[in-house]
């Protein structure tokens, strides 16, 4: 009886001592997991886009905050983002979407910014601007991107919207968001980003390789000069945001890890 008694009191024992480690490991991943992101929209459209990726976040346990920037200036976008970091708990990916990835870049010092995600999105260095990208490709001939108005606000041919921002989702949708845009002040694009924090915080790059606003040959070169992780979209527009929430929402979630 001693001998049984002995047997169970070590399983027993045995038996928490697994428990109690996995219970470890399990806060330790908890705790190491960013659960906190924080989406930036681009030109020409607003934050609505990025519903499917929210709900794909929002299911799996993260806390997403949408900064509806207002496309004045890059001062004023950067504004908007450093407001949004500022009310988070805690680390945060920091995501954005053409445009909006010079306005990340422009906010990637924020002690809350643990990794960056750009989304089809402008990745500039320390005092380069966004049209100095804009120049090194050719711009395909579907793209629409208008030259400034009287006002110096940039806009997007309704007429080219479908195929040359939105080619993987349905006429009317297309039609519908080039009818809702909203433009974007030209002098944004001239003005140089003052801090690139992805040169020691992790950055994602994501390629939709049917992009015909912003030439995939450009995205490439700026996320293999700073080493980003690429993910290709074969297929996708420009709104790769939209039609491809579950891909760009997976880039995601391996930027919190």
């Amino acid at each position: 009886m001693k001998t049984i008694s002995k047997k169970l009191s070590l399983l027993f024992s045995a038996l928490i001592a697994v428990l109690f480690s996995t219970t470890v490991a399990t806060a330790q991943n908890t705790a190491s997991k960013i659960k906190n992101v924080v989406l930036v929209h681009g030109a020409f459209v607003d934050g609505s886009g990025w519903k499917g990726v929210y709900d794909i976040l929002t299911k799996k346990g993260y806390h997403v905050t949408i900064a509806q920037i207002p496309l004045t200036s890059l001062q004023d976008d950067a504004a908007v983002v450093k407001k949004a970091l500022d009310r988070q708990d805690g680390a945060a990916v920091l995501v954005g979407h053409s445009w909006g990835g010079t306005v990340i870049t422009e906010v990637s010092a924020h002690p809350k910014v643990a990794s960056l995600v750009y989304v089809t999105a402008f990745q500039p260095d320390n005092g380069e601007a966004t049209t100095k990208w804009l120049g090194t490709a050719p711009a395909l001939p579907e793209n629409g991107i208008l030259p400034p108005d009287k006002d110096g606000l940039v806009y997007y041919d309704r007429e080219k919207f479908h195929k040359g921002f939105a080619a993987d989702l349905s006429h009317e949708q297309a039609i519908f968001m080039a009818d809702a845009q909203k433009p974007i002040v030209a002098a944004s694009f001239g003005t140089p980003v003052t801090a690139a924090a992805w040169h020691n915080k992790p950055s994602f790059g994501i390629v939709p390789t049917a992009d015909k606003s912003i030439n995939p040959v450009i995205l490439r070169n700026m996320y293999q000069r700073s080493g980003a992780a690429i993910t290709e979209i074969k297929g996708a527009s420009h709104a790769v945001f939209v039609s491809h929430p579950k891909e760009v929402a997976n880039v995601i979630i391996a930027a919190s890890k």
